[in-house]
């Protein structure tokens, strides 16, 4: 079972990613509300550090590695680019300030831990990574 994914920084790309994720998880039977919210809070992530951090320069790229120890699902999303993306502590926005802001964007992460049990974000020999994991029966 293929465990380990590397894309090149592009949206096109993404697809891939998610059909990736999927694949991975189906195959050990796992619920599909479980299966979609990984998918979701992967993709997520990988878009973030697509179009934020690398600029869709498509001659950067992203490592995406995933393994189970025990229950638990570890995920790992390594950038490969020069710049380190390290966004800031996450704090659950306003809704109601979003709303009457009419502001667009800008939920992703939070979205992201609200589905998964642990999001972090660190450096590793200058580069980003994101660990997330999440507890599957």
């Amino acid at each position: 079972m293929k465990s380990t994914l590397r894309i090149a920084c592009s949206r096109g790309n993404l697809q891939e990613v998610r059909d990736f994720v999927r694949t991975y998880l189906t195959q050990r039977q796992l619920a599909d509300v479980a299966v979609n919210q990984v998918v979701l809070a992967v993709d997520e992530v990988v878009a973030n550090f697509i179009i934020h951090a690398n600029d869709e320069d498509e001659t950067q790229f992203l490592d995406l590695k995933m393994s189970f120890k025990g229950p638990e699902l570890n995920i790992e999303i390594a950038d490969q680019g020069d710049t380190i993306f390290l966004p800031p502590e996450h704090q659950a926005p306003d809704l109601r300030d979003y709303i009457r802001q009419g502001r667009k964007g800008g939920m992703g992460m939070t979205l992201v831990n609200r589905l998964m049990d642990r999001v972090e974000f660190f450096t590793r020999d200058n580069h980003t990574v994101c660990h997330l994991s999440k507890r599957l029966a």
